[in-house]
């Protein structure tokens, strides 16, 4: 990596708030001693923000409160001055509808933070699911050095001698306790522990995958993502991105002069290592369309063509990531890939990829495995099982959509059935309970209106619960299709983000109970059989449904947003075109 120009202290961009002698300098001077500052504490100095998503009602974020004051003394002790910017925290179990319809809105906060205030430099505070990508999203659009502060994981938790995490055994037993094998006092003791600490799910989820493959690109300190919350080593990492930030200002270390399409690119290879969460396919696009660089779904899969599941993590295996912290966390693992990495792709540290992972060893060779004995073995008439995606096109998805195969039951993914058609949520809930639905295990499960306009907001509604009476029988797994998104904890066959949605008049808005659809994951196919007359009748008939938000932030969305396959981003934010300074007068 070229070295960066180092700056003096006339270059730093907070001087054009601080160092002036006008009437301006003077009030925003005056301002901060009315605080209880001295002018020599923020004085000659570079200004970091250190954007906080700490929430009570976020727990994955409970313990960012305390993390802050340790990312401060590390700014005091390089010689910057820190301020603390909370900001919009999207806790995703309590954050309704969903919390991706508000991670452009923290993408947004995020900029204009960094734009409208006198800072040279940023630590991004986050980890739950969309948290990190909304963070990155924003400080790439901005362009100031920036580094990423993972939330990390919570602790692990033991049932009846087994590994117990959030999300995945939530689902788990949910399903037993619905069909009586659990009783509900135990129900109720399954509440009160299996997340027992502050920190994001410790299952290979969406917060884990998208902190994982942003320490992969250079944007996080090496082994910060996979540090549990509550671990000491949490709170001292917390102080070295608080000093090493304050370094990157003087070396000008923003995020355009290292993130590359190679950057992306080795963050993709660690996502399919990792066996991460499918939601990951909707803000890597949006990540990179900041950075003006293209990245999409075809991308994608031929990674996972050439990376296997190698990371032993629930859904996909059976450890958590606290296991995984100990066999070596991130650096450990891509050691094991080095040979489809850039390993020249520049980083926060000033270094190279190559450099920060050196010497990292795995500890563990049955949490983080070799390439050439990974997780998953395919069986011989389906070797796409092994995968961690799979990117599908056909008449029911022409501009594409995504499952995950390492997840999924290996027969199902060349399966043919007889679609049952749910249009909402609630009513898709409503009927999986019915004892008299009709449906068995080859009945193709699809829920429709789960988009980001229809949703809206694109919620997780794509893992569709078991028939209550075919988890009696002792079905575990269907084939399932919707435009919505699934959890990063969850599992089973479910073919997701199906583009363009049926809300917009997507070829899943055409299609009705009976109709007979089939995915072969060999082809990478998602078809429904119909002519093309019966397609050309029903799109006549087909009208928009009605969406009730005349105003305010849902409007805006539903206004803006763009389609699953592009990442979701608006339109007006998308892309690397620069944004002017603010006038100071």
């Amino acid at each position: 990596m070229n070295a960066p120009h180092r700056k003096n202290l006339a270059e730093l961009r907070s001087q054009r708030w601080l160092a002036s002698d006008d009437i301006r300098g003077f009030a925003h001077r005056q301002r901060l001693q009315q605080q209880g500052l001295a002018r020599e504490e923020f004085m000659d100095r570079p200004v970091v923000g250190i954007i906080n998503t700490w929430s009570e009602l976020s727990p994955c974020h409970a313990h960012l409160r305390e993390r802050v004051q340790a990312v401060k003394r590390g700014v005091l002790q390089a010689g910057g001055y820190p301020f603390e910017l909370p900001a919009l925290s999207l806790g995703e179990v309590m954050v309704k509808p969903t919390t991706m319809i508000y991670r452009n809105f923290l993408a947004i906060e995020a900029e204009e933070l960094l734009r409208s205030l006198p800072l040279d430099g940023v630590v991004l505070m986050g980890g739950c699911d969309k948290t990190t990508p909304g963070l990155v999203m924003g400080a790439l659009s901005m362009d100031i050095p920036a580094l990423f502060l993972p939330a990390g994981p919570m602790l692990n938790d033991r049932y009846k001698g087994q590994a117990v995490g959030a999300g995945t055994h939530t689902k788990k037993y949910w399903e037993q306790y619905s069909i009586g094998t659990i009783d509900q006092p135990e129900w109720i003791a399954l509440e009160g522990r299996m997340t027992r600490a502050p920190g994001t799910c410790n299952t290979m989820g969406t917060a884990s995958t998208m902190t994982s493959i942003v320490e992969a690109m250079g944007l996080a300190l090496p082994g910060s993502t996979s540090i549990p919350a509550m671990d000491a080593g949490h709170t001292r990492m917390a102080w070295a991105c608080g000093k090493r930030v304050v370094e990157m200002v003087w070396e000008d270390l923003k995020p355009s002069r290292f993130i590359t399409r190679a950057s992306f690119l080795n963050g993709l290879a660690t996502w399919m290592a990792l066996g991460g969460s499918t939601n990951a396919a909707v803000h890597l696009p949006a990540m990179a369309g900041r950075a003006g660089i293209p990245l999409g779904l075809d991308d994608f899969d031929a990674m996972a063509q050439r990376v296997p599941v190698i990371a032993n993590l629930f859904p996909s295996g059976n450890r958590l990531m606290e296991d995984f912290h100990y066999a070596g966390g991130v650096p450990a693992l891509l050691n094991k890939i080095a040979h489809v990495l850039d390993l020249g792709a520049g980083t926060v540290t000033g270094r190279s990829l190559g450099e920060n992972i050196a010497g990292h060893v795995c500890s563990d060779d049955e949490v983080i495995r070799d390439p050439a004995a990974p997780l998953i073995v395919a069986p011989a008439d389906c070797p796409e099982a092994s995968m961690a995606l799979a990117v599908v096109r056909g008449n029911l998805c022409p501009d594409g959509a995504v499952l995950k195969p390492s997840a999924a039951t290996p027969s199902l993914l060349r399966h043919t059935g007889r679609a049952l058609v749910f249009d909402s949520n609630a009513e898709m809930l409503a009927a999986v309970n019915d004892p008299d639905l009709d449906a068995d295990e080859n009945t193709v499960l699809v829920l429709r209106n789960g988009g980001p306009v229809g949703g809206p907001g694109m919620p997780e509604w794509g893992n569709l619960p078991i028939p209550k009476k075919l988890l009696k029988q002792g079905v575990r797994d269907m084939l399932r299709i919707s435009d919505a998104r699934m959890s990063g904890t969850h599992y089973g066959t479910c073919v997701l983000h199906v583009a363009p949605e049926s809300a917009i008049g997507g070829p899943l808005a055409l299609v009705r109970t009976g109709d007979l659809i089939t995915l072969d994951i060999g082809e990478r196919r998602l078809d429904v059989q119909l002519s093309e007359a019966e397609w050309a009748e029903r799109r006549a008939a087909w009208t928009p449904p009605q969406q009730p938000y005349a105003r305010g932030w849902t409007r805006i969305y539903q206004q803006q947003v763009a389609q699953a396959d592009q990442g979701c981003d608006f339109a007006t934010l998308a892309g690397n075109a620069p944004t002017p300074e603010p006038p100071i007068y």
